[in-house]
């Protein structure tokens, strides 16, 4: 079972979970051979309907005690910018997509996911953008 684990840790990011969720995002995810997607939607207002076929499943949460677990099923991670997310994910070598959130002011996590890039840990967009590689 492949699994992409999206987190947005404490805060709430709409536009990605909204973005990840979207059916042809779906499509998407389990076309690449993905067979389960988790969300940790933590105080955000869109909150998508989990639902388990017999080829995907759709798991919905806001806080856990820990995402390690999750994180160490996952196989890839779509994460917002924070840094202890990112660290969190990278620490267990798992392939990382960091999307900036583009409402927040002071874009320091632009600058970290830039910074984490250009290291050759990540890659990152915006909800609007396509990747950079």
């Amino acid at each position: 079972m492949k699994c992409v684990f999206v987190t947005v840790g404490t805060t709430s990011f709409d536009d990605l979970i909204a973005c990840v969720s979207a059916p042809d995002s779906l499509q998407k995810i389990e076309s690449l051979g993905y067979n389960r997607l988790i969300l940790q939607i933590g105080r955000g207002t869109v909150v998508p309907e989990p639902f388990s076929t017999e080829s995907f499943t759709l798991d919905v949460y806001r806080y856990k005690d820990s995402l390690k677990e999750d994180i160490g099923k996952a196989d890839l991670v779509i994460s917002h910018a924070g840094a202890g997310s990112c660290l969190e994910a990278l620490e267990k070598g798992k392939p990382l997509v960091v999307v900036i959130n583009e409402k927040l002011m002071n874009n320091h996590q632009l600058e970290l996911a830039k910074q984490l890039h250009k290291e050759g840990h990540l890659f990152y967009c915006t909800c609007s953008s396509s990747l950079r590689h």
